[in-house]
């Protein structure tokens, strides 16, 4: 067999080897590429589109949104984004017919047709070097059989044949290799349109996704603008502006709801804001709160699920209602021995409070009072609210030692809050109007279960009151005594080692004439200072004056943080 002989030069080896390597990472980024396209190959855009996932996605959203109707946020998001996914879907389906157009079909082209085809020729070529060799082979083997010598012609017919044979299989393949030389060359120059192919991938993709963008930054503001539209938002955990600014309204519909519905059916419930409410039903009326949405007949029969509604909304806002700005004047405030400039202080503060602040606190405040004029059935004095809820109203931003918290910090509050009840008028001249949107009538005080019964009679005797309430009390409740006791002994002593009086919250155990308690919450016989010229110049007790000689009777009366004994009461 004749030795092959090689007619390609080295470069064009080298970019025959080249030819293979281009090939399989062409074919391998077609197949990939293709795998990428969401919609069918090969199609129209109608076509395209209906089997496109956004597509259905935007169909589902518009479906959604017809059986909710406009008329609910959940109904308006979903037709907003129901538009913008079909308006993607209508981008998608551009980019990949410009892909599939500029991109993957060129791919194909080059992997399936211009290289096999390259390949092919060189094959061919390869048969007629083979072909060149057989006959070139055979007439030298004629030449040495005549015995002539090599550098004579060899004569007759059959040596003319064969040489003729040799020259026209050389001249086969000397053109087969020159049109293969060419398109070889070709491809090499080529190679840069090739690269532009995944230069144009990129662009392509780059302008779909400004596209999407585009129209994504266009409806973002619509869908916010709905929500931010949208009055029924939760109000419990959220920042007090951010509440009164999307609602409209100067009172937390959570701090109105509950103090509206406590004025009628809770005022006059032992414990109130102290014993624990019924777990499942205090989630209820949160979740209830939080919808704006109220069943105040329902809730008649369990004031104590309304109080802790309360004090969850209270304690649950980022900030405290009296501001963290403001707590250590707050604490300074309550520090001051003198009564006079104690009060003064605090009415400083009180001032310095914002106006969504000031105006909440004002009407809470306002309720507290009243609540505890009715001290001698609520067993709720201005001392024992305080305790309960004034953790709820001031605590201080940083985290701290919950022990040290409960016996100095919240004792502090507790001289902070007493004081802001027994002189709300003072403190807050002028009557309030507790239904401010007038959306809670007096409900009809009906059983909703079976450990309540309906609100005892003001005029109701002393002994069947008491009766009555152990009839209506839950048959389990967690209460706020540990806290009591825990004041009234540690705590007594570390707030006493500060050199500050504590009152003595043990009274409310125990069964005092009504006069005695009553004249433990008049104003003290000092009267507050002198309040600006706008302020009335005579502090009002929500308590009406006692002609009982207080003096004269011996009671287990407080004495306030730093306040005088005795005398004052």
């Amino acid at each position: 067999r004749a030795e092959k002989t090689e007619v390609l030069s080295e470069d064009l080896l080298q970019v025959e080897k080249r030819l293979e390597l281009v090939k399989q990472v062409s074919h391998s980024t077609h197949k990939k590429l293709t795998a990428c396209l969401q919609g069918q190959q090969g199609v129209d855009a109608d076509k395209r589109s209906k089997k496109l996932p956004l597509t259905t996605l935007a169909q589902c959203l518009m479906e959604g949104s017809a059986v909710l109707g406009d008329d609910s946020l959940l109904g308006k998001m979903l037709r907003l984004c129901g538009e913008a996914e079909d308006k993607l879907a209508q981008e998608l389906i551009h980019f990949e017919l410009q892909v599939e157009r500029d991109v993957i079909e060129p791919l194909f082209v080059l992997a399936e047709v211009e290289i096999p085809n390259i390949q092919k020729q060189r094959k061919h070529l390869a048969k007629l070097v083979l072909d060149m060799d057989s006959s070139r082979t055979r007439w030298q083997q004629s030449v040495k059989s005549s015995g002539l010598a090599s550098n004579l012609q060899p004569s007759g017919a059959k040596a003319d044949a064969l040489r003729e044979e040799m020259e026209e299989a050389a001249n086969r393949v000397e053109i087969c290799r020159d049109q293969l030389s060419a398109d070889m060359y070709n491809f090499v120059a080529k190679e840069v349109d090739y690269a532009n192919y995944f230069q144009t991938l990129i662009e392509v993709q780059a302008e779909y996704h400004r596209k999407s963008l585009a129209l994504l930054q266009n409806v973002l503001p619509q869908i916010k603008a709905q929500q931010e539209a949208w009055m029924e938002k939760p109000s419990f955990g959220k920042p007090l502006e951010e509440h009164l600014a999307v609602s409209g309204r100067e009172i937390a519909f959570p701090v109105e709801a509950c103090v509206t519905m406590l004025l009628e059916c809770g005022m006059q419930e032992e414990g109130l804001f102290r014993v624990a409410p019924s777990a499942s039903k205090l989630k209820k009326l949160k979740a209830a709160l939080d919808c704006c949405v109220v069943d105040v007949q329902e809730y008649s029969a369990d004031p104590h699920a309304i109080a802790g509604a309360l004090k969850s909304y209270l304690r649950e806002l980022p900030e405290p209602l009296m501001t963290f700005e403001l707590y250590e004047e707050w604490i300074q405030a309550s520090n001051i021995l003198e009564q006079e400039k104690r009060l003064q202080a605090l009415w400083s503060a009180c001032e310095k409070l914002p106006k969504a602040n000031y105006n909440n606190i004002r009407y809470l405040i306002k309720f507290l009072a009243k609540l505890t004029e009715y001290q001698d059935t609520n067993k709720m004095t201005p001392s024992n609210v305080a305790i309960v809820l004034g953790p709820n109203l001031l605590w201080p931003q940083a985290d701290g030692n919950m022990t040290e918290m409960m016996t100095t910090v919240s004792l502090q509050i507790v001289g902070i809050i007493e004081p802001l009840i027994q002189h709300a008028d003072w403190f807050f001249p002028g009557d309030i109007e507790f239904n401010v949107t007038g959306n809670y009538g007096s409900p009809m005080h009906v059983n909703h279960n079976a450990n309540y019964s309906s609100m005892p009679s003001p005029d109701m005797d002393h002994t069947d009151r008491r009766q009555h309430d152990q009839a209506r009390r839950p048959l389990s409740v967690a209460t706020d005594n540990m806290m009591l006791e825990f004041y009234k002994k540690d705590g007594l002593r570390k707030i006493q080692s500060m050199g500050v009086r504590v009152m003595d919250t043990s009274w409310v155990a125990r069964r005092g004439t009504s006069g005695v308690r009553k004249a433990s919450s008049t104003p003290p016989a000092t009267q507050p200072p002198a309040p600006p010229a706008d302020l009335p110049t005579t502090p009002h007790s929500p308590i009406p004056e006692q002609s009982l000689d207080i003096s004269a009777t011996p009671s287990p009366l407080l004495t306030s943080f730093g306040f005088p004994p005795g005398a004052e009461r």
